[in-house]
């Protein structure tokens, strides 16, 4: 078989392949009756249990780490973990692989994924006041897999959101002026959005049973809301993400008031958890101002207002010099101003405060190959790849920066590897453009 032959095999190879992946994922428009867990009732469904697992194994590793990944921190990630043990052995499905981490990210918000992979961002976790608040935080996502609503909707939008990530590609690295802004944020209100108002209603009346069940005060529930109206009205551009994917309204905290008022009365002479939760939050909570202030970069930076975005970050370095998200978010900032020379010391900056976190990593890769820096964007790409294989975006630099080193055969490799995932796009076509420029193709 020669190489022009092996090439199409391998393609078409790979097209069974990722048919047989987005089917496995639930992409495929298949659909069944399945009897609700929460009611018992007949529901439409287009993901059997095991799917909805197999969503989480494949989607959340990397929207976790768009969020910037866990925070560094083990004892606030076991807290989570302990208060959210608390509440899913509580509920109509505690046999779900549930799983819970504080996410670096600034903006306020959780989230889960089908199979109970959680997270919840630092930005809403500084802003609570106690655990029977964080309690009706995590019983409400509890609620969305219980009442297997991203099931309901197939998780067609989730899969391909996830699907086109793995073919972009950040910046304009190596001269692709036209692959700009390509794999970034892909972010949870893409991967998790249009929950309907009624999955919001059952997601709160299921959340405020489970936190009831598990021991918490039933106004717990109602103090997250008002929280979330409060800062709403307040600021509502930091909490954007978090009404794209979770739509409030004074209504949803009205009825979880009456609902504590009525029919969970009696619990609310218990514990609200104030102090437990205060000692275990007391490393991120020092650390507001800087969460503070990213969040407000971030507000800048979306509206591309990069004089005071970058303001903004400098504050929170000011102020925490070795936050990870600090760090990251200047250099993205300083890269949109096409300062990829100071841009790359702060990515370096965060490889080294997190070296275990994937994103700035990328980052630096990119950064490096703007800089002409071939070698180096290689290095830290790859180790992108160990951590979170998968990105075909990440491959078909990888083979940018082998082309740029000389290493034609290795670059061949990453380009036609490349091309077994997509064959649509710049990207695409430049990568086929070399392999039949070499001989590969004809």
């Amino acid at each position: 078989m020669n190489a022009n032959d092996d090439l199409a095999t391998s393609l078409q190879r790979n097209r069974i392949s990722r048919r047989q992946v987005l089917w496995l994922l639930g992409a495929s428009a298949l659909s069944g009756c399945a009897s609700s867990p929460v009611g018992g009732g007949s529901i439409l469904v287009g993901m059997s249990e095991e799917e909805e697992k197999a969503v989480d194994q494949k989607v959340s590793p990397q929207q976790f780490s768009q969020d910037l990944g866990a925070v560094q921190d083990a004892q606030i990630n076991q807290y989570l973990t302990e208060v959210g043990r608390r509440l899913d052995g509580k509920t109509h499905r505690p046999q779900m692989p549930y799983s819970y981490r504080v996410l670096n990210a600034n903006y306020v918000n959780a989230y889960t994924f089908p199979g109970g992979a959680m997270g919840v961002t630092r930005g809403i976790l500084v802003d609570l006041d106690n655990e029977a608040e964080l309690a009706g935080l995590l019983g409400h996502e509890l609620g969305h897999v219980n009442a297997r609503h991203a099931a309901q909707r197939q998780g067609q939008a989730m899969v391909a959101s996830v699907a086109a990530t793995g073919i972009n590609i950040i910046g304009s690295a190596a001269g692709f002026g036209g692959l700009t802004d390509i794999g970034t944020q892909l972010g949870a209100s893409a991967l998790l959005s249009s929950y309907s108002r009624d999955n919001e209603r059952e997601a709160d009346a299921l959340g405020q049973e489970y936190m009831v069940r598990a021991g918490y005060p039933a106004n717990g529930m109602v103090g997250l809301q008002q929280l979330l109206v409060d800062q709403e009205k307040a600021s509502p551009g930091m909490l954007q993400t978090m009404f794209s994917t979770h739509p409030m309204s004074s209504e949803r905290r009205d009825t979880a008031r009456q609902m504590a008022e009525g029919k969970y009365a009696a619990s609310n002479q218990r514990d609200t958890g104030r102090e437990r939760f205060m000692d275990s939050t007391a490393s991120l909570r020092r650390i507001k101002p800087t969460i503070e202030a990213c969040q407000k970069g971030e507000v800048a930076l979306s509206r591309k207002d990069f004089g005071k975005a970058e303001g903004s970050f400098r504050s929170a370095l000011a102020a925490t010099p070795r936050d990870y998200a600090a760090n990251v978010l200047m250099a993205k900032c300083l890269s949109a101003q096409d300062k990829d020379a100071q841009a790359l010391e702060y990515a370096q900056a965060a490889t080294k405060i997190y070296p275990q976190e994937a994103q700035a990593q990328k980052m630096v890769g990119v950064l490096a190959l703007a800089q002409k820096d071939p070698a180096k964007a290689y290095e830290h790409l790859d180790r992108y790849d160990r951590l979170i294989p998968g990105d075909a975006g990440v491959t078909f630099l990888k083979g940018v920066s082998l082309e740029g080193m000389g290493r034609k055969q290795d670059a061949a490799n990453q380009y036609a590897a490349y091309l077994r995932r997509t064959q649509k796009g710049k990207a695409a076509e430049y990568a086929y453009s070399r392999l039949q420029g070499w001989g590969y193709v004809k």
